[in-house]
């Protein structure tokens, strides 16, 4: 029991720091164009290299888990990830930073892949969901902090120190890592990565649960999205005012995200997961119809319905991806659920933000007027809730699962 909690202190910390190289850079850009004397398009890539890098590898460092090693590969993922962060923050010029950006993209890329495979290796199989939610957990804290300590750091001590100050806790990873995580050995190819993913696809409940969970990721982006805009164009919120009111989401999910897990070990999978998306279809749709009238409270509340149901969703449903995929798999299917979480943040941000514009009539969304925002809000969330029913459709469509080759 005591060497299954390190391992999952571990875990933890493996998870926690890609969510923090996310969050925590966003904060910076206006001071790194500043800084390094470029616009605001050339910092850009501060974020985007690292996103990008990341989606586009993820699969491949978890097959490559697969076939050369997880603890052998996760622990070199955390070392390019501390010497990536390092480098950053040492960078003398944006190019260079960028660069270091692309390297961190690289052991997050492994990071992200193989934590969650790790799970099925470190902690006893009626204990599954509650691991899931604790890595839920870790993620949600690190998107939810990353912001505020960036803020204070860049303020305090300057750009460099939101990647310094998170050097030593990925040293901490490194060792624990390293000491803690049993061995894996190199196994066979269960298959072709390419007939692996067919198989995958073929599988009625991986491919509903990979399926809604872009869905879903997709929708918690919305409220990302949209929410500034309703909150200072429709409720008239400072923008501090709206910084703690967009905070309650993240804080909300970061709390029960292990509660989720427990009531998943409990209830089973299949409960939860439809639990969690009827939750999230009937915030949206009270954020769709709710009337300016109701405040701050009224935008507030339904958004604590949806994060808190998205925990349930989240731990229920990487439990159930997770599950019976044989040994020798676990790190592809770790890297596609990433994947489909990925996919769905930016489908989320690119395409929902589209629908908000479009519904609300102006491509000047800052400029205006409250009744055309709420519009959009209204329309955006029903979209929202109705992409969630279809991912509530696939779901309760899935059988059992079929044997993977």
């Amino acid at each position: 029991m005591k060497s299954s909690a390190v391992a999952l202190t571990a875990l933890s910390l493996s998870m926690l720091l890609p969510s923090l190289g996310i969050s925590i850079a966003n904060v910076a850009l206006p001071t790194l164009s500043s800084a390094f004397d470029a616009s605001f398009t050339a910092v850009q890539w501060v974020v985007i290299a690292y996103l990008l890098t990341t989606t586009v590898l993820v699969v491949a460092m978890g097959r490559l888990g697969d076939l050369f090693g997880r603890r052998r590969l996760l622990v070199g993922g955390v070392g390019v990830f501390t010497a990536a962060t390092l480098l950053c923050g040492l960078a003398p010029n944006l190019p260079l930073l960028v660069v270091g950006r692309v390297l961190q993209g690289v052991g997050a890329a492994c990071m992200m892949a193989l934590t969650v495979a790790f799970v099925g290796e470190t902690v006893p199989k009626g204990r599954t969901g509650s691991a899931m939610g604790l890595l839920g957990t870790m993620s949600a804290v690190g998107t939810a902090t990353g912001p505020a300590a960036g803020g204070l750091l860049v303020e305090v001590l300057g750009w460099r120190a939101i990647f310094l100050a998170v050097v030593p806790l990925g040293l901490v990873a490194l060792v624990l890592t390293h000491r803690v995580l049993p061995a894996s050995p190199p196994r066979p190819a269960s298959g072709h990565t390419g007939a692996l993913l067919r198989e995958v696809l073929r599988d009625k409940l991986l491919a509903a649960g990979l399926t809604t969970s872009a869905l879903v990721s997709a929708v918690m982006m919305t409220t990302l999205v949209v929410g500034p805009f309703h909150l200072s164009g429709v409720l008239g919120l400072t923008p501090a005012l709206v910084g703690v009111a967009m905070s309650v989401g993240p804080a909300v999910s970061a709390l029960t995200g292990v509660p989720a897990g427990r009531a998943t070990d409990r209830f089973g999978t299949r409960a939860m997961v439809v639990a969690g998306l009827i939750g999230i279809i009937g915030g949206a749709l009270v954020l769709a119809f709710m009337p300016p009238s109701a405040g701050t409270a009224g935008y507030v509340l339904p958004l604590v319905v949806i994060t808190a149901s998205y925990a349930v969703f989240q731990a229920a449903n990487n439990t159930a991806v997770m599950k019976d995929v044989p040994p020798s798999d676990r790190g592809f299917v770790s890297g596609l659920l990433t994947l489909s979480r990925n996919i769905g943040l930016m489908s989320g941000a690119s395409l929902m933000g589209a629908i908000f514009t479009c519904a609300a009539g102006t491509n000047d969304v800052v400029a205006a007027a409250a009744e055309q925002v709420a519009r959009g809000t209204r329309w955006t969330f029903v979209v929202a809730a109705g992409l969630v029913m279809a991912g509530l459709f696939a779901v309760l469509r899935s059988r059992s699962r079929m044997p993977m080759a």
